[in-house]
């Protein structure tokens, strides 16, 4: 196989939840103890930070890696999901996995994880373990898939653990309240290793500290004591949200006593998280005139933000390339969206799409002057079509519109 046939194979043969939802996640740290068996428990050749969070952790983990990077060492980055190709999610100082390894690994690997009959993170995650020590990093971010407790990247044992924030979302596996969600998240406190808490409150607060007490962690949270320095800090990140993310990462690097890490190494690092990791998708310009930009945030939490700051824009009209997928709260997310733009609602490539249809029905029940498409590409070009140098074009709604935007129009 190919490259591409590879990566065909890797997501159209196993269970993978980011296509299929509910049916393509698997449950329980069975496989990945077997696959961290097979491989030698690779993660415990580097060190690593553990990254949680129902928004954020995204970020918070490019950037946690950018200022590494511009302190000296040899970063890997785990994320999820890719945007446009698969070596995205595994990266060394920016640099995506090489398509080589990715196929000598499957074709060398699959008689022995075949009959386990894994999921794609599953087999993704081990790869990524392995990759970092064949490549020796001398520290690895490593971003939780889905929830924590159970989470296949679950198995390492890290210098510091991050859980950013709690917010509804894929409550159908991890909870239908804030403190079962957070419990969820809290399954990445470790023995003896200190946590750190982005935001908090008062139903969440309490579980991350039972949590602590039980497994003899320090924890911090990262609101208690705000950095007066965070706001004044740039980075090229530009999204609202990232002020309070600033504040979690500076609570995080500041914990990391045992590494070499200078004021100018963070502020560096924060300037060029972008350039430094090849991160995408958040508030980022496509184009100046007109003033284009896209943005992952895909739920309710995401979009009290993003509401806002598209509302900030100095234009003379907005439009907006919207969809989402079928398991977030869409009606919540739509009683946010501005009243004053003018939608192009969509579907991407993905069977978890909710139809354009759909969202237009609601849409317009909501008061919203909108038009369905059937594709991300041609609602984008309706919406270039339509607009002048001084109007404003926003494309968002789920990870999967911004990646083909991205695929199929950049």
């Amino acid at each position: 196989m190919n490259y591409q046939e590879t990566c065909e194979y890797l997501f159209c043969q196993m269970p993978m939840f980011e296509r299929q939802g509910a049916s393509g996640y698997k449950e329980g740290l069975a496989n990945t103890k077997a696959l961290d068996e097979h491989f030698g428990h690779p993660h415990k050749a580097y060190k690593t930070i553990h990254v949680a969070g129902t928004n954020g952790k995204g970020s918070c983990s490019h950037s946690i890696a950018a200022i590494l990077q511009t302190a000296g060492y040899k970063v890997g980055l785990y994320t999820s999901p890719h945007l446009v190709d698969f070596s995205e999610r595994i990266r060394i100082n920016g640099k995506p996995i090489e398509e080589e390894y990715v196929t000598e690994f499957v074709e060398k690997e699959k008689a022995f994880f075949e009959p386990l009959h894994p999921s794609f993170f599953e087999v993704t995650t081990a790869l990524a373990f392995k990759y970092f020590k064949d490549k020796q990093v001398d520290i690895a971010v490593i971003e939780v898939g889905l929830g924590g407790r159970l989470d296949c990247t679950n198995i390492i044992s890290p210098i510091l653990s991050v859980i950013t924030n709690i917010s509804f979302d894929h409550t159908q596996f991890l909870g239908d309240t804030l403190a079962k969600i957070a419990s969820e998240k809290a399954g990445i406190i470790k023995i003896g290793t200190r946590t750190i808490i982005g935001e908090a409150n008062d139903e969440t607060r309490p579980v991350f500290e039972e949590k602590a007490r039980e497994m003899n962690a320090p924890i911090v949270f990262a609101e208690d004591n705000p950095h007066n320095d965070a706001a004044s800090l740039m980075t090229d990140l530009r999204g609202n949200y990232q002020h309070k993310n600033v504040n979690t990462i500076l609570t995080a690097i500041e914990n990391l006593t045992k590494l070499n890490i200078t004021e100018e190494h963070i502020k560096t690092g924060l300037a060029n998280v972008c350039k430094l990791t090849g991160l995408k998708g958040r508030w980022q310009t496509l184009c100046e005139k007109p003033l284009t930009i896209c943005d992952t945030g895909h739920n309710l939490a995401g979009w009290e933000y993003l509401s806002h700051q598209i509302a900030e824009q100095e234009c003379e009209r907005t439009h907006i390339v919207f969809g989402m997928v079928d398991d977030k709260d869409i009606d919540g997310v739509m009683s946010l969206l501005p009243r004053k733009a003018i939608y192009y609602f969509t579907k991407a490539d993905t069977h978890r799409a909710v139809a354009s249809e759909k969202l237009l029905e609601k849409g317009r029940s909501a008061g919203l002057t909108a038009e369905a498409y059937h594709s991300v590409e041609q609602a984008y070009k309706a919406a270039v079509l339509n607009a002048n140098a001084n109007d404003f074009i926003f494309i968002g709604g789920s990870n999967y519109v911004v990646a083909d935007l991205l695929k199929n129009c950049f």
